[in-house]
């Protein structure tokens, strides 16, 4: 059976998150590049996007307009083991009225924690 929340893999696990936060919100494509798992197997599905492979998702980056501001608003990281977590957070961004839910899954590989799977939604207007 796996260990939940294992203290030092969920500080791990927060670091890689909030340097993913830090870079989106000033459109360091280089650092955004670095923690998607680089596979064909690597997903991110967007707002108005369906990305397969880390060749797709970093060619949107490359592509997508920034930096921007937002505020988490609830973040949940939760780690399985060691080498396996989830993070999901809802977010509002700067002068929006939408809420929007981020989800991850991370996982540690020899290069350090990666996202393998991610997926962005915006909540339609009024609802929280």
């Amino acid at each position: 059976m796996h260990e939940i929340n294992i203290p030092e893999v969920v500080a791990e696990v927060t670091a890689a998150f909030m340097r993913y936060e830090t870079a989106l919100t000033t459109n360091d494509v280089a650092v955004l590049d670095e923690l998607f798992w680089k596979s064909p197997h690597t997903l991110r599905y967007g707002v108005g996007e369906n990305l397969h492979g880390w060749e797709e998702i970093a060619a949107f980056r490359a592509a997508r307009q920034g930096p921007f501001g937002r505020d988490l608003l609830r973040t949940v990281i939760t780690t399985y083991g060691r080498d396996f977590a989830t993070a999901n957070t809802t977010f509002k961004r700067h002068g929006g009225d939408r809420i929007g839910r981020q989800s991850h899954t991370w996982l540690r590989t020899p290069e350090g924690w990666r996202i393998v799977a991610a997926h962005v939604s915006l909540l339609p207007p009024g609802v929280e």
